[in-house]
């Protein structure tokens, strides 16, 4: 995998350069890189710490920048080339990377904040134990209470909490009932992600079962084709472990394993959670195929 986004940083450069107005066709990237546009972008975030599309509209402002500071060019021409039809969108982009326009780059030499080529290496470090099987299900349905709320990468989200805080526990005792398969216990259900992972992006959580039956009345649902998933099995405080573990499946797991991201849910199942000590058992579900 590392090989492979690597291959998609220099694809990104290539296609830059030859059309540096046009869009970067992440797509194409993946299928001549051998992987998917999902699992591309998921990895690339998760590993850079910017959702691919940043690191595209920072390297292409990049490259603007070199234009605008080492030639005399119009800057109506170099806003042109850079796909955009006046030199008022040209500079409120251009300011928006680097933090000043380009008329006062031009004056000056800077301030400039150039966005250089990304390079992956793999670190193996390891510390992180990794308690995983793989499991194939067949179609299941997520039923319970769902909500669309921002992505947050760290901490509680106060609008998940918020949402499972409106739900009583005799609704939860209910939904108990309908739980027929697996994945086992009350779940937090992520899905409808953005495909770059970008912080503040929604996403619909759902707060509920999984099952094999009719989808009870009142009940928001998610249908959820035949697959393969990956489990994650962690215990410790609550988030921080399930959080670490679910970063590390990018930067140590998928990696070095034949799998790969697919669309579709990413599920959380609380199998025990202690409120006063602030540790929980939990399952971590992430739909995978061959790689």
């Amino acid at each position: 995998m590392i090989a492979t986004l690597n291959l998609a940083v220099d694809a990104v450069d290539a296609q830059l350069a030859a059309d540096p107005s046009g869009p970067v066709d992440v797509a194409d990237i993946a299928t001549r890189t051998g992987t998917t546009d999902h699992h591309l972008r998921r990895m690339f975030s998760s590993l850079a710490g910017m959702p691919l599309s940043e690191y595209v509209r920072r390297r292409r402002m990049s490259m603007a920048a070199s234009d605008v500071v080492s030639t005399d060019e119009d800057l109506l021409a170099i806003a042109v080339r850079y796909g955009y039809g006046s030199t008022e969108a040209f500079g409120r982009a251009f300011r928006a990377v680097h933090g000043a326009g380009p008329g006062d780059v031009r004056r000056s030499g800077g301030p400039l904040r150039a966005q250089p080529r990304i390079r992956f290496r793999l670190t193996v470090e390891g510390s992180i134990p990794m308690d995983t099987r793989i499991v194939t299900l067949p179609a299941v349905r997520l039923v319970g209470y769902a909500t669309r709320v921002p992505l947050i990468h760290e901490g509680v989200n106060p609008h998940i909490a918020k949402h499972v805080s409106s739900i009583t526990i005799e609704q939860v005792v209910d939904l108990k009932r309908f739980n027929d398969t697996e994945p086992k216990g009350v779940l937090a259900v992520s899905d409808d992600l953005d495909p770059d992972r970008a912080e503040g992006s929604e996403l619909t959580y759902l707060h509920g079962v999984a099952t094999t039956a009719p989808p009870p009345e009142g009940l928001d649902a998610i249908e959820v084709p035949a697959g393969t998933w990956a489990v994650f099995h962690t215990v410790g405080p609550h988030p921080t472990v399930l959080q670490d573990v679910w970063a590390a499946t990018a930067t140590t797991w998928f990696p070095s394993q034949p799998w790969r991201l697919r669309p579709g849910p990413e599920i959380v199942a609380m199998l025990a959670y202690d409120p006063a000590a602030g540790t929980a058992t939990c399952e971590l579900w992430l739909p995978v195929e061959p790689a």
